[in-house]
């Protein structure tokens, strides 16, 4: 019975990242809005698994993907896509959350993910700003019904 109350527990925070990406995906379809990109799926992670962690705080989180996205943005814009320039976004992405104190790191694929795809500048605002949030509202909200204490703050 404790291995199964123990299974039990772990599989608590997967539900929640389900939900997270079925929600995103469900509101996105609705909205006609992308609200959900890869890194995503590695911040449900510590949005539900981990969210005591610093990583985990609304101002990583949102404050990270939109950093991290800025810059690989501006860098595909100034240079183009190459390695030298994929390795620079990424750097600085690194750089600039460290300074601002918003290290997420699932953030850190962020720039690679832009320059990849060549999205535009529109992806800055969907998926990035508008998922992200999503995200930690939702986070919110089911650690809200599970109990528990997130965010730990939310600046």
């Amino acid at each position: 019975m404790a291995r199964f109350q123990h299974m039990l527990r772990l599989a608590i925070p997967g539900f929640g990242g389900f939900l997270a990406i079925w929600l995103a995906f469900g509101i996105g379809e609705a909205t006609r809005l992308t609200l959900v990109m890869a890194p995503f799926g590695a911040t449900c992670v510590l949005a539900f698994a981990l969210p005591d962690s610093p990583l985990a705080q609304p101002r990583n989180i949102v404050g990270g993907h939109v950093l991290s996205t800025l810059i690989g943005l501006c860098v595909q814009t100034a240079a183009g896509t190459h390695a030298w320039s994929m390795a620079l976004a990424v750097g600085l992405a690194i750089w600039i959350m460290q300074l601002t104190k918003t290290v997420h790191p699932p953030a850190g694929a962020d720039p690679l993910v832009v320059m990849v795809s060549g999205a535009d500048w529109s992806f800055l605002f969907s998926p990035v700003l508008l998922g992200s949030a999503l995200i930690v509202l939702i986070a919110w909200g089911y650690h809200r019904l599970s109990k528990a204490r997130y965010p730990k703050q939310w600046r």
